[in-house]
């Protein structure tokens, strides 16, 4: 942990040091006022302060450039935060309080941004106003049976959590119009779909009890109540959250947690479908409840909008719950997220788990914290960055947001305010965290004015003819110059002496086109001077976009560079020290120019210790020196292609990274002098790679045909073998048995010899 908040503060130093390095600039404005609304920027008021032909914007530029300047007198104003209030966090059930600082004044330069902090913390048992706003229509018949028995309950629960919970009943169904309800008399009075059923009539929105700590009228109220009816399925939910919100007195809001609990089986009704009744009035917002509770303005206006919505509870700060059955959540989900501080939970059918859905809710809206700004003022740029846990940080956001706090947990955020134009006067607005009436009043003013405390009319520095304030002139009449020195002339003849005298040369403009002439003298625009305004100490040549490469002063337009540094952008260094390797001078492969090797062609990095393309580069060298090894002669001269190289042959076979006609060599510089040095020799015997490749490929063939083989001549003498002993199984289960026929009987043989007839 300890090396993790080490590593953390060191990144900030780090961030912190990088925003300390970087230059501020200025963008120089020609008076004190428009000198203000520019960043950075502060304001001369010294006398004196300006060289000949310098303009009024010459007084506008940084704190530091304007010392530099040797201005002894500069006007400048800071941004300023006056806490107002800041009260300590407290659970104390008079004194409660859980945002602070409550009240700050803030004053801002424009384009500058200002950051304060931010703490919040949820005070213990804080107060609770439960607004139970429930769907009496048909299909609600089997909930409103258990709704009356489960004031009591829902006061136990949230009594867990709060000191104090008061707890009141609504209900809704639809507008009383076509085509959302039946119109027809007998309807009206019992809009039951059954005959045998009892209905009241139909209604949009109805208070039928103020928020109270009794539990029992709350069930005494609420058993009163029966079921209506109404035709389509979608239902005037939007209609009756608006009354419940707008009617303050009427319901009983006090400036504690406010929970509006919406309980429905089906979808709502929104901005624009009043027209198919012919109701056709935007809703206006408003509490419209008669003296029995019932919202009788129904058919006037029409839905509100969602949006018209959400503006309206998070302006009450009511905190949204919304209890639906399973197959409406898809829909209440998406109304949800544009609503803020609003949660979904699943109804069972019958409403049995309504408490535990409200507990779990509450758990819900009460650990997301939610810090926004409301009606800031146009032109001020707002931005949170949020501080949930030790040593974790959001990003900066539109809004500050924590979720999963817990109940005694705190949480912080910085918010950053700026600027982006001057205000007319100072404007108030406020910061609060949603669903709770707590807030943070900002007001807010620009610096944009110059108070310089120095106004003189009829200033001396001035010759009479104007008023001195912020250490510049403000000539009267048709007076001119730094100092209202002379006076403008209307002849023409003498306005063109005037201008030929700011002219370097006749075919030149007056002042160079970078200033006015003004009595016979240049008046230059910012950052110009001298003279004719022929000056420009920002117009010099630049290296990487920086003005004389850092290593010299511009001077008009001109680079006065440093000892060691040369050229029109001081970008030539006359130092030889990146050159030398060793006592060498770019290894004598190149010259030293502006502290840089410029290599011959053929070799590289920065001291040409490196061949580009050595085997292209001496291809022709050792193929001519291999060729005539051995002769003598003119022809066998390969200086031409060699120079002053002379390759060596190594003995036997080597093999290199270049190749050349039966030949492989390799180059070589020496470190020690950047000499050459080439070797060649004959390659090792190269073997026929199609060959191979074929004799493989056959042979691969031949023996896969020759494992299949074997292997299928495997499998089909295990088979027969298998075979045959399941044949002498089969024959030695075979018994032969002998047994006679009753029905058989056997041949009777009988001899007789005729002889003995008789006997």
């Amino acid at each position: 942990m300890k090396l993790t908040w080490r590593l953390v503060a060191l990144l900030h130093f780090v961030r912190l040091m990088q925003t300390l390095e970087t230059p501020m600039e200025c963008r120089p404005q020609p008076t004190c006022q428009e000198c203000m609304k520019s960043l950075h920027c502060a304001w001369c008021k010294e006398k004196d302060f300006l060289k000949f032909g310098e303009s009024n914007e010459r007084r506008c530029d940084t704190v530091k450039a304007l010392h530099k300047r040797n201005c002894s007198d500069v006007f400048n104003r800071d941004s300023v935060k006056d806490t107002r209030r800041d009260d300590d966090l407290s659970n104390d059930p008079d004194n409660i309080v859980q945002l602070r600082p409550q009240n700050l004044n803030l004053k801002l330069r424009v384009g500058e941004p200002m950051t304060f902090n931010v703490e919040f913390k949820r005070a213990e048992g804080y107060p609770i106003d439960l607004y139970y706003l429930m769907d009496l229509s048909y299909s609600m018949k089997d909930d409103l049976g258990n709704i009356k028995n489960l004031g009591q309950t829902i006061l136990d629960s949230l009594l867990h959590v709060t000191r104090k919970v008061r707890i009141g009943f609504g209900s809704f169904v639809d507008k009383v119009s076509m085509p959302y309800v039946n119109t027809v008399n007998a309807k009206l009075i019992n809009p039951c779909p059954s005959r045998l059923d009892s209905c009241q009539p139909a209604f949009s929105f109805k208070n039928i009890l103020r928020l109270t700590e009794d539990a029992n009228e709350f069930k005494r109220k609420v058993s009163e109540q029966k079921v209506s009816g109404n035709l389509d399925s979608p239902e005037g939910g939007l209609d009756a959250m608006i009354q419940a919100a707008v009617c303050q007195d009427e319901i009983g809001w006090g400036n504690v947690t406010r929970i509006l609990v919406y309980t429905s089986d089906d979808t709502y009704h929104m901005a624009g479908d009043g027209r198919l009744a012919g109701i056709y009035h935007p809703n206006d917002g408003r509490c419209h409840l008669n003296a029995e509770g019932v919202y009788d303005k129904d058919t006037i206006y029409d839905y509100p909008s969602v949006g018209h919505l959400s503006r309206v509870l998070s302006g009450n700060n009511i905190q949204l719950i919304f209890a639906v059955t399973e197959q409406s959540i898809p829909t209440y989900k998406a109304l949800s997220q544009l609503i803020p501080q609003s949660v979904v939970g699943v109804l069972e059918n019958d409403s049995s788990n309504v408490v535990q859905l409200i507990s779990d809710a509450y758990k819900n809206l009460s650990s997301t914290i939610l810090l926004e700004h409301q009606q800031a003022p146009l032109g001020l740029d707002i931005s949170f960055r949020s501080h949930c846990s030790i040593g974790e940080h959001s990003e900066w956001d539109r809004t500050g947001r924590c979720n999963n706090v817990k109940l005694h947990q705190p949480v912080n955020f910085t918010v950053r305010l700026s600027a982006s134009t001057c205000l007319s006067k100072p404007e108030t607005f406020r910061m609060k965290v949603q669903g709770l009436s707590e807030e943070l009043t900002l007001t807010v003013e620009t610096l944009c004015d110059c108070d310089c405390q120095d106004q003189e009319p009829h200033a001396t520095h001035c010759n009479g003819n104007g008023t001195l304030h912020c250490g510049m002139c403000s000539c009267y009449g048709n007076h001119l110059g730094q100092r209202c020195e002379c006076q403008g002339q209307q002849d023409t003849d003498t306005v063109h002496e005037i201008e030929a005298q700011c002219r370097k040369s006749n075919s030149s403009r007056p002042c160079s086109g970078q200033g006015s002439c003004e009595c016979g003298k240049c008046q230059c625009k910012s950052p110009f001077w001298g003279e004719f305004c022929q000056c420009d100490d920002t117009n010099c040549e630049s290296i990487d976009g920086k003005i004389c490469g850092e290593q010299g002063t511009c001077k008009c337009g001109t680079c006065q560079c440093k000892a060691g540094f040369t050229g029109s952008a001081c970008e030539c260094d006359t130092r030889t020290d990146k050159c030398n390797t060793g006592s060498i001078e770019c290894n004598n492969h190149g010259k030293c120019i502006c502290n840089r090797c410029k290599c011959k062609p053929g070799f590289i990095r920065d001291q040409c210790t490196e061949l580009s393309s050595p085997c292209q580069a001496y291809k022709n060298c050792v193929t001519c020196t291999a060729l005539n090894e051995g002769k003598e002669g003119p022809e066998a001269n390969c200086t031409e292609d060699c120079g002053s190289v002379r390759p060596s042959r190594i003995s036997g076979s080597q093999q290199f990274d270049c190749q050349t006609e039966g030949i492989t060599f390799e180059v070589e510089l020496d470190k020690q002098n950047g000499a050459i040095k080439i070797v060649y020799a004959n390659p090792p015997r190269t073997i026929d790679t199609r060959l191979v490749v074929v004799s493989t490929a056959v042979s691969a063939v031949i023996l896969i045909g020759i494992f299949i083989i074997i292997i299928y001549r495997m499998l089909v003498e295990v088979y027969d073998r298998r075979e045959y002993r399941k044949f002498e199984l089969e024959q030695k289960k075979v018994e032969w048995k002998s047994s006679q026929n009753p029905l058989f009987q056997g041949a009777t043989t009988v001899t007789m010899n005729p002889m003995h007839v008789e006997d």
